[in-house]
């Protein structure tokens, strides 16, 4: 993926619930891959090592009250190629909310057991009792939304960068 996507991708990185030890995940993994627009070249890229993008438009929820402009939470998505390790692939563009909140929350995680142990517990009770998976975003966005406004105060503390890509 780095090869193809040179010098397209600023980053690619594991993101979601994989990448961060002692938390309860599918068996899918969350790939972020950074760039500097969504543009036909790196749509090209990604289709030149057989990933395919879904049918719409594609954004990530927005937290309530997070100052929200247009486009700030688009991305794009694309579905794996046939044979390879079921993924989520999200291109997002540098410097947008969205692009940062994933990688904020991941590092937010690794840095708090305390935080990964709440999530954790709430996954594991979503999967328990949640009779309509399709809802399972529904549930678990405002929940997460408490994890990113903590996050975010984290940050401020400490002087959170994203580090070096992980991938």
């Amino acid at each position: 993926m780095r090869q193809a996507l040179e010098p397209l991708a600023l980053r690619i990185d594991h993101i979601g619930s994989t990448s961060v030890l002692g938390l309860p995940a599918k068996d899918i993994i969350d790939v972020q891959i950074t760039v500097a627009a969504l543009t036909d070249d790196a749509r090209a890229a990604m289709n030149g090592i057989g990933y395919t993008q879904p049918e719409g438009e594609w954004r990530d929820h927005c937290p309530p009250n997070v100052t929200e402009r247009e486009g700030d939470w688009s991305k794009w998505y694309f579905h794996e190629p046939a044979g390879q390790r079921k993924t989520n692939t999200h291109m997002r563009v540098q410097g947008r909310p969205n692009q940062r909140y994933a990688l904020l929350f991941r590092d937010f995680l690794r840095a708090r057991a305390d935080y990964t142990a709440a999530y954790a517990e709430l996954k594991r009770r979503l999967a328990q009792h949640l009779a309509n998976w399709k809802m399972y975003p529904e549930v678990k966005d405002p929940a997460v939304d408490l994890i990113y406004f903590a996050a975010e105060d984290w940050a401020a503390a400490t002087h959170w960068q994203p580090g070096p890509s992980d991938a």
